[in-house]
């Protein structure tokens, strides 16, 4: 049997026609940037997050940049986040000058550890980074009680959880911004690069679309330093279209996530295997489905071996990048995070995948525990 990690091709086919029909509207009008397209999306987008603004770009990267922009962070300033994340998290704050502070995560979450954050904040501190990894939220409550006391202003890095929520209240309403990513692979995603950010606050929407356009709201007159990120019309009907259906993809990923607990557990694998922790007051979208295992680069070699997909998100935290040694981090600094990324494996968790092929990954698995 033969199992991607993703099959979009699954998840188009019977979106073919809809969402061909809308790319030669689009070619057809012969309007590809911005536009009353885009606007549409981002209304939708705003409707269904429960924003009062929404606001695209070209890439989830840019989301998490442009936010920090419109907040005011330049050289010198320092802005908290987790060393167990995608580089893009980290590189948006080295880009404008300013320094990434990490902390430490949760063992069971991968989420930032509320608990180590305030040791973490200095008078330079200008601005925090949680990032809701895997399709849960970080704990939103006892970071922002904390950014509050701090003025210090906090931007979800919600690039894999569209969808998710915290006590019942979605992802990308929960800080100062929401940042998304569209990139093909995500539970929303696009036929390319895309990006939005979410928010309250008029005087930051207002900043954040100006910005987006070199720092123009009147063509050739510019009142900031912004940078060239816009949504194209064309990904913004694709993602349109696919906004209708993704509670019910989410809803088979978490159903799926349900039959793995079922079949680990009757495989009696909870030795070699730790399954994803989520919780009670998050409502999880798995973008990834991420088990903690013994083994695992044995594992996965058995498993591609077999025809099964896996990821590794991530192989090496940001502290212990080539890039970031000037930070002066060591190995040690972060062992929850480190440990994670000797640990962590993801598996197929789309919500196209059948009974048999769910039943196939852990018994595949199971195989490999007992030939050990």
């Amino acid at each position: 049997m033969n199992i991607p990690l993703l099959d979009l091709k699954a998840q188009f086919k019977p979106l073919r026609a809809e969402i061909l029909s809308a790319i030669e509207s689009i070619c057809d009008e012969q309007g590809f940037v911005l536009g009353p397209r885009v606007v549409a999306f981002e209304e939708a987008m705003a409707r269904y997050t429960g924003a009062r603004y929404a606001i695209g770009c070209a890439s989830g990267s840019d989301a998490l940049l442009l936010s920090l922009m419109a907040l005011g962070v330049g050289h010198g300033d320092e802005v908290i986040t987790v060393p167990f994340t995608f580089f893009a998290t980290a590189g948006a704050i080295s880009r404008l000058g300013a320094k990434p502070v990490f902390v430490d995560i949760q063992p069971d979450t991968f989420n930032l550890d509320s608990a180590r954050l305030e040791q973490a904040i200095t008078p330079r501190t200008k601005a925090i980074i949680p990032v809701h990894l895997f399709g849960q939220c970080a704990d939103m409550a006892a970071i922002n009680g904390i950014a509050k006391g701090k003025k210090i202003p906090v931007i979800e890095d919600a690039c894999q959880a569209i969808g998710a929520a915290q006590n019942d209240v979605r992802a990308g309403v929960l800080g100062a911004t929401g940042c998304f990513s569209f990139f093909p692979s995500k539970n929303l995603g696009g036929f390319g690069d895309g990006g939005m950010i979410t928010t309250n606050d008029q005087a930051l929407a207002d900043s954040l679309s100006m910005l987006r356009v070199h720092g123009s709201r009147v063509r050739y007159l510019h009142e900031a330093i912004g940078i060239n990120s816009r949504l194209d019309a064309l990904q913004a009907v694709v993602l349109h279209i696919k906004l209708k259906y993704l509670d019910q993809w989410a809803e088979g990923r978490r159903r799926n996530a349900v039959r793995y607990e079922q079949l680990f557990k009757q495989a009696g694998l909870l030795d070699h295997v730790t399954l994803p922790a989520v919780h009670p007051s998050n409502f999880h979208v798995y973008n990834q489905y991420t088990i903690r295992v013994s083994r695992r680069d044995d594992l996965r070699a058995y498993l591609k071996e077999k025809g099964v997909g896996t990821e590794i998100y991530y192989p090496l935290p940001m502290h212990l990048q080539n890039c970031y040694k000037s930070l002066g981090y060591q190995k040690g600094s972060f062992p929850v995070s480190e440990q994670a990324a000797e640990q962590v494996l993801s598996l197929p968790i789309y919500a196209e995948l059948s009974d048999d092929q769910l039943g196939y990954v852990v018994e595949t698995i199971a195989q490999f525990y007992r030939r050990s």
